[in-house]
């Protein structure tokens, strides 16, 4: 029986259960038994297997809805097809389709491009776990900045909320209720546990984006975090985000050390010396606010002369190395994340400057 109260006649193939970490073939079930079925096609979360002449229909199990979305599209850089096995549009699509069939609070999109998707998911981890699977079975494609989903409820528009729990040490909770009182949060319970301090917040999930990368940072890496949806309530209003600009490769080519060693007083690189980089990739971090096309391909000019150990003077700091998860925090909205099997890229989305500053000035004028 389907969740709507419908009958459909269906026949099993086969029947299994499971016994220590296989399965095993079998004809008949009992209740309590977790089992395996084969033959049934056209079926959806909550949906009942019963006698056709007697059916009983199951209450249908409850599912979190998605609380936040993200584009997922094919890799359109200069390294399409590169690293991966499957990168077209439809590969990407029958992979999502087939991941919605066994995770309950997911859910896919078509949109009007064909090469992108719109996928909802219940925050930053679940559509990370996802993406990093894609990733590793061999797939190359590009996703955007995560966004929570909005709605209008009696004509209020109204975000979702989480509550917020963290355990920190006493001397580090100031920092930790800072950092999240910047973000909208509101305290709920501060409770002193030996030397831990435990802290539960009230917050719109957009003040999660980012934050955990932050709060591991001020507090040393010794904050634990975890949360969880609440409700929809009204929206709260702008919330902070990435402080800093970043550094935009200008052309496409090898990194050299003489380049990167003239730019680092400019940011921190995600690159280290001899990486293939291309026009529009982001490659470090601004050490001020606002974005800088910089050239890190430039090789050092060869002359007649040379200073003695001049070239040895060079000291490069080693490059900053950002998880999925952290990279998906870390973008704007004109931003996205180029994910194939061997690499994981931060770019623009619009890789050429001429045409992101024309994209800028329509945006301008449209607000």
């Amino acid at each position: 029986m389907q969740a709507d109260g419908t009958s459909k006649r269906s026949k099993v193939k086969e029947l299994y259960i499971f016994e220590s970490l296989g399965k095993k073939k079998t004809t008949e079930v009992v209740a309590g038994d977790i089992c395996a079925v084969v033959g049934l096609e056209d079926f959806n979360i909550g949906d009942t297997i019963a006698c056709m002449e007697n059916p009983e229909a199951l209450a249908v199990i409850s599912v979190d809805e998605p609380t936040m979305s993200m584009t997922f599209s094919i890799n359109n850089s200069p390294f399409f097809g590169k690293d991966g096995k499957f990168v077209t549009s439809r590969h990407l699509r029958d992979r999502l389709m087939k991941e919605t069939e066994k995770n309950l609070a997911l859910r896919v999109e078509d949109t009007d491009n064909g090469d992108t998707f719109m996928v909802f998911g219940r925050g930053i981890l679940h559509l990370g776990i996802l993406i990093e699977t894609m990733r590793r079975e061999g797939y190359e494609l590009t996703v955007g900045q995560p966004q929570v989903i909005v709605k209008q409820i009696e004509g209020t528009r109204c975000e979702p909320y989480e509550t917020l729990v963290i355990d920190v040490p006493e001397e580090l909770a100031s920092k930790a209720i800072d950092l999240v009182s910047r973000r909208k949060g509101e305290m709920l319970v501060m409770e002193t546990k030996g030397d831990m301090q435990h802290l539960e917040f009230d917050i719109p999930s957009r003040g999660l984006i980012g934050l955990r990368t932050l709060m591991l940072t001020n507090t040393q890496g010794e904050a634990v975090m975890a949360h969880r949806f609440t409700e929809y309530r009204p929206w709260k209003g702008l919330i902070p985000g990435r402080n800093n600009g970043v550094l935009v490769s200008k052309f496409n080519g090898s990194t050299t050390g003489y380049s990167i060693d003239k730019l680092q007083d400019r940011g921190t690189f995600f690159v280290d010396p001899g990486e293939e980089v291309y026009a529009g990739q982001i490659i470090a971090e601004n050490i001020k606010p606002g974005d800088l096309l910089v050239n890190a391909v430039e090789g050092k000019k060869l002359t007649n002369h040379r200073a003695s150990g001049s070239d040895d003077a060079n000291r490069i700091a080693p490059k900053r190395l950002l998880t999925l998860e952290e990279c998906m925090e870390y973008i704007e909205y004109d931003e996205c994340i180029e994910v194939t099997p061997n690499f994981i890229r931060m770019r623009k989305i619009i890789l050429n400057e001429d045409d992101r500053k024309k994209s800028e000035k329509k945006i301008a004028i449209e607000a």
